[in-house]
């Protein structure tokens, strides 16, 4: 081998172990951190002397209504209402729990109108006002067949709610429902008037005259307020529909409906009710088609009860009420109003269809018995 040759091998060889000990040396080097930006006291953007810039206000109006005023104005006539009931839990027999609705002051005396289901079967009732004080609450009297109750505690400073005319609402009208919404205290929201004068059968008791809203009504709303603008008590929140195919939708006993059971629940612990004594179903053109009925429409009478007002007339079942004190009768909702908006005494006039006879008969309606 030339020393020519030898010399170049020898460079190739040195380079390659240069190479290897700079490789070496970064491997088992620390790698130096960056260079961090300044901070604390050493930034230069610290300034000791600075304040919020002072900027005028935009002169513009609000998007929207303050409701503000309003909640805050109806806050002192609402309350929470905590009960405790008794629930099966399976294998551990039964257990006490709380339940939580709300109410609404309607006197200075203490008397609170919530619904029927919320104070059912209590065992204890607490009520709970605005400024944070509590109170044990007596029932007065209740009726499931309209969910109105009337419960009343020892207290004073009570602010009662103005109560309005749920009869001059219109689809569209914005309102507010109030109420311990999952028992969480009193909140309110808001929605519009969408339907007037709802039937709706809830566990096998239709209930009538409802509002229908889409403001939010949550569990614990039940027996709170649903306000107009001006403040004014137009419902008893009551009922809400709850499917995954349903959004919005609840319901409120009117105030014109409660009006005229809460005095009763006052002064007689029950609804006075008038009473015809039959059990009915409603025709429409399927049954008629089914049954041979000679009418598409009205009131079919399956029961009538012994010694009741529609025995004394000479109703009996099979016959079709298709009027009602001079209302025309198409479903089984439309009388039992009839029947609810008379007085007990009236002597009414029934005119119904038996075989394919129209006849006309009257009865004298009396109190409905206790169940």
């Amino acid at each position: 081998m030339s020393i020519k040759s030898k010399f170049v091998i020898g460079l190739v060889i040195l380079a390659t172990v240069s190479l290897f000990v700079g490789i070496w040396a970064l491997a088992a080097a620390p790698l130096a951190p960056p260079p961090s930006p300044p901070t604390g006291n050493n930034s230069p953007h610290i300034d000791p002397h600075w304040t919020f810039p002072t900027i005028d206000p935009i002169n513009h109006a609000p998007d929207g209504p303050d409701y503000a005023p309003l909640i805050a104005g109806m806050r002192p006539s609402v309350v929470s209402v905590i009960t405790e009931v008794s629930v099966s839990s399976g294998l551990f027999g039964r257990r006490i729990r709380d339940a939580a609705g709300s109410g609404i002051v309607i006197d200075a005396d203490g008397y609170i109108v919530t619904n029927n289901h919320v104070i059912e079967d209590a065992l204890s009732i607490t009520v709970e006002l605005h400024d944070g004080r509590a109170f044990a609450a007596d029932l007065v009297g209740g009726d499931p067949t309209c969910d109105l109750a009337v419960i009343k505690i020892d207290a004073s400073d009570l602010s009662p709610a103005l109560w309005g005319d749920s009869g001059s609402l219109a689809v569209g009208n914005v309102v507010l429902a109030m109420g311990n919404a999952l028992g969480g205290g009193i909140v309110a929201t808001k929605g519009i008037v969408s339907r007037l004068d709802v039937t709706l059968s809830v566990e096998g008791v239709a209930l009538f005259g409802l509002i229908q809203t889409d403001a939010a009504i949550n569990p614990g709303n039940s027996g709170g307020p649903l306000v107009n603008m001006a403040g004014e008590v137009v419902g008893i929140n009551s009922v809400k529909i709850v499917a995954p195919q349903v959004e919005g939708v609840g319901f409120a006993i009117s105030s014109d409906q409660a009006r005229l059971i809460i005095p009763d629940l006052i002064r007689h612990g029950r609804a006075i009710c008038p009473w015809l004594g039959v059990g009915l179903v409603t025709v429409d053109r399927r049954l008629a088609a089914d049954e041979d009925l000679p009418v598409e429409r009205g009131a079919l009478i399956v029961e009538v009860v012994s010694d009741s007002p529609a025995d004394i007339a000479g109703l009996r079942a099979g016959d079709i009420i298709i009027s009602f004190a001079e209302q025309e009768i198409h479903d089984v909702p439309e009388l039992v109003q009839a029947i609810r908006t008379s007085n007990v005494g009236d002597e009414v006039e029934i005119v119904f269809v038996r075989n394919e006879e129209t006849r006309v008969t009257s009865a004298q309606l009396i109190e409905r018995p206790d169940p």
